[in-house]
């Protein structure tokens, strides 16, 4: 009997061994078939696709250094990651990759999009109060009187229709304190960044900030509770300029609206209906706006739709009162759409869009004097055109002086989804498309970062129409991107090198600090099912390759155990 068994263990031992075999030889056929490369790149769809980015930077420097030698379509996302000392990272990532590992909700909790400085961008508002201290308090109330105000200055200052049912509304309300965000979705209109947005809302609650800084009964202090302490360093009554370049209004002219009406705007400014309801109490009894104004500086962390602040659980969701409803559409859920609607920076370029501006007067001399210390002649330019790439203003200003004829800049605005300089060409008005130069509208130069081209657009109604482009031309040596950020790669070795350093065991995928998440912390939550759907099968180990903390340019080959484990499951 013993023999028996012996062989009948034996038999079947074998008959494992031999289905074992089999397996293994299917699996080698089939990657014969279809063989991994020795260098993974993630990808959300298709194989042929150029790879995403999923990069993080210890400073927010060293990302955008990273985004402006990128061709895709990136951008700089900031993410808490401990508690208690206001420390991010940054995370450079394209708009799909980051909603497709973000959706879930499962990770990536405390989340903000980088408002780039000089980007056009969209009108937005932070708004809180401390319900406590403000019994009376009706917030819905108090934000659709805001949206209504908000949106009859747009109509008197740059003849811009909207309403409430233009208006992201996300609420992270708590007990304690009532918060609102705000995102305007003007139609076909956008501000030149947000230094321009914050005067234009500084400019429209001057009466509320008035009430503030009068002096009243209850003896309010130079610094309007916390984070409004420069509202008592705005002149009151410094003079402001609004500026919109419109396809109904020629672009031959210098954008600024006349002076009668402009006096008009300040005076309205000055005289509008009353904005008491504006003006609360913080915990000590001290008062300030409803409106946050410390949120229009440069590189602004605006929180993200369905994310919280770091050690909170109030997440910014869609507000009962919102009446903005995303277009529908088949290929994008409208949880998507709700979220790209709300990033600020996400405004693409068109012909026909128009650039709203609202300078004042200091912010004008600023740019004159930053011309007046450059190489280039400040008589060849007007209005405010130092834009961040000086040398790239002088490339340009040298295609518009030919031929006897001065060309200038009127103005530039910054693209940043698509890293695109448009440049608003004054006293030049060849254009391509007609061989000649038109009698009354100037053209644009657009410069593409990215792809290190420029080409040249018209303002003329007819070529409008036609939606005329020129040939694209390369860009010379001196003005590409690698010469211009040299400098910023540089320093971002040296810190890099530096860190290395200091850390001479580290391993090439360790954290960069004590707290961090590895990309095991950041994705572990992701639904395997939907990444299925989404990725090829290799795209599996996405989820547990380097750290997302990593500086290292190359992927090291996946492990064969890795890979073991990935099958099996």
């Amino acid at each position: 009997m013993d023999g028996l068994e012996s062989s009948r263990a034996s038999e079947l031992t074998k008959g494992r061994w031999e289905a074992k075999l089999k397996q293994i030889e299917e699996r080698a056929a089939y990657y014969e078939r279809k063989p991994l490369s020795k260098v993974y790149r993630p990808r959300l769809s298709k194989p042929e696709e150029p790879a995403s980015i999923w990069k993080l930077f210890h400073r927010q420097t060293q990302a955008f250094s990273f985004v402006k030698s990128c061709k895709e379509d990136v951008h700089v996302f900031a993410l808490e990651y401990k508690v208690g000392d206001g420390q991010r990272i940054y995370l450079v990532t394209t708009y799909a990759q980051l909603w497709f590992h973000y959706q879930s909700r499962k990770n990536l909790l405390h989340c903000y999009e980088v408002i780039p400085e000089n980007s056009v961008c969209k009108l937005y508002f932070d708004l809180e109060f401390n319900r406590l201290a403000n019994p009376g308090a009706d917030g819905k109330k108090m934000v659709a009187l805001l949206i209504e105000h908000v949106c009859k200055a747009l109509q008197e200052f740059y003849s811009v229709n909207c309403s409430a049912e233009d208006v992201v509304n996300l609420d992270s309300s708590t007990k304690e304190k009532f918060s609102r965000h705000l995102i305007f979705q003007l139609h076909n209109a956008a501000f030149q960044d947000n230094t321009h947005v914050g005067n234009f809302v500084r400019k429209i609650l001057q009466p509320a900030l008035n009430l503030i800084t009068s002096g009243d009964d209850d003896g309010i202090p130079e610094t309007a509770g916390p984070g409004f302490s420069h509202v008592s360093e705005a002149p009151r009554k410094q003079a402001t300029s609004f500026d919109t370049m419109s396809k109904q209004k020629d672009p031959d002219e210098s954008g600024a609206l006349p002076a009668g009406k402009l006096e008009r705007l300040g005076s309205a400014a000055q005289s509008c209906p009353e904005l008491s309801f504006l003006v609360v109490k913080n915990q000590t009894g001290e008062k300030h706006l409803f409106v946050d104004l410390g949120v229009y500086t440069k590189n602004r962390n605006f929180r993200l739709y369905k994310s919280s602040k770091i050690g909170k659980h109030a997440a910014l969701e869609v507000a009962e009162d919102n009446r903005f409803f995303p277009m529908q559409s088949k290929n994008i859920s409208e949880e998507n759409q709700y979220f790209l609607s709300s990033l600020v920076s996400n405004v693409r370029f068109s012909n026909t869009l128009r650039i709203l501006r609202c300078d004042t007067s200091q912010n004008k001399q600023k740019q004159v004097d930053c011309f007046n210390h450059s190489t280039t002649p400040v008589e060849t330019l007007e209005g405010f055109q130092c834009s961040p790439y000086p040398e790239i203003d002088r490339f340009v200003l040298s295609l518009v002086t030919k031929n006897g004829i001065k060309g200038g800049i009127r103005r530039w605005n910054y693209f940043f989804p698509e890293e695109l300089l448009v440049y608003d060409i004054c006293k030049y008005r060849w254009c391509d498309n007609v061989g000649r130069a038109h009698k009354s509208n100037n053209i644009m130069i657009l410069v593409d970062m990215k792809n290190e081209i420029w080409y040249q657009k018209c303002h003329d109604p007819i070529c409008k129409a036609e939606n005329f482009k020129s040939d694209c031309f390369p860009l010379p040596p001196e003005v590409c991107l690698q010469l211009l950020f040299k400098d910023d790669e540089e320093v971002m070795t040296a810190e890099v090198q530096n860190v290395e350093t200091e850390n001479p065991h580290k391993p090439p995928n360790s954290k960069l600090s004590t707290g961090v998440p590895s990309i095991d912390d950041w994705d572990n939550g992701i639904d395997d099912a939907g990444f299925l759907e989404a990725t090829e099968d290799a795209e599996l180990v996405e989820a547990t390759e380097n750290s997302l903390l990593s500086y290292n340019s190359g992927i090291e080959d996946i492990p064969d155990e890795l890979l073991q484990e990935i099958l099996q499951e």
